[in-house]
């Protein structure tokens, strides 16, 4: 890999996220980021960030990245997700609803394919551990 391309550090870090290896995925992406800080696509790999957060079960992260995120690209549905999923995690139930429910209004039909319908880049584990946060933020599967 070529040391200095911020592309190939963000597709590695969401690779090895993406095969459950999140802390060193994490590693590469901010490296990718540190390499190039104005991408034009830096709103997937802040989603990457909360998402490789959550995974390695530092929900508390997960939470302000998701939250400098949505400063940043507000009507972005992932990152509500995130935030819904890690808040309810940590036991901030009235806050992770309101992040549930803004995940679902932004985009309903990106909602029902990356939560309901498991998108084929993740692993089982991974999506179960996704949807186990969305349930503890309220979220209702009927």
């Amino acid at each position: 890999m070529t040391p200095n391309l911020a592309f190939a550090h963000h597709m590695f870090g969401t690779t090895l996220i993406f095969s459950g290896r999140p802390k060193e995925g994490l590693a590469a992406l901010k490296r990718s980021i540190r390499l190039d800080p104005r991408h034009p696509r830096s709103e997937v790999r802040l989603n990457q960030m909360a998402l490789g957060l959550y995974f390695s079960r530092d929900y508390a992260g997960a939470v302000e990245v998701a939250k400098q995120a949505i400063r940043s690209y507000p009507n972005f549905p992932n990152y509500y997700r995130w935030l819904a999923a890690a808040l309810g995690q940590m036991g901030r139930i009235e806050e992770a609803k309101e992040a549930l429910q803004k995940a679902m209004d932004i985009v309903p039909a990106s909602f029902q394919n990356s939560v309901r319908d498991r998108v084929p880049w993740m692993r089982p584990e991974d999506h179960a551990h996704m949807l186990e946060g969305l349930r503890k933020a309220g979220w209702d599967e009927t």
